[in-house]
């Protein structure tokens, strides 16, 4: 499985997205099923995908789907 898709299927096991619809405009402030619950859920699927552990502050920029790939850059993932 591509980078990106492990990225994409994230965000359809946690939100229930459909991959079309996942774009740099999906995030906290157009999803109303983001919350606290949904991030940490969403962090637990991308750690496990990448075999990666986030730091604390990267997860509380975790705020959209654009934000997201911007972080896993940072842990060297290339999507």
């Amino acid at each position: 499985m591509e980078n990106l898709e492990k990225y994409n299927n994230a965000f359809v096991q946690v939100f229930g997205a459909k991959e079309e619809d996942l774009n740099d405009n999906y995030g906290k402030e157009t999803v109303t099923e983001w919350d606290s619950v949904h991030l940490l859920s969403l962090i637990a699927e991308l750690e496990e995908a990448f075999d990666i552990l986030f730091d604390p502050e990267d997860i509380m920029e975790m705020t959209s789907y654009a934000k997201g790939k911007e972080l896993l850059s940072k842990y060297d993932i290339v999507l």
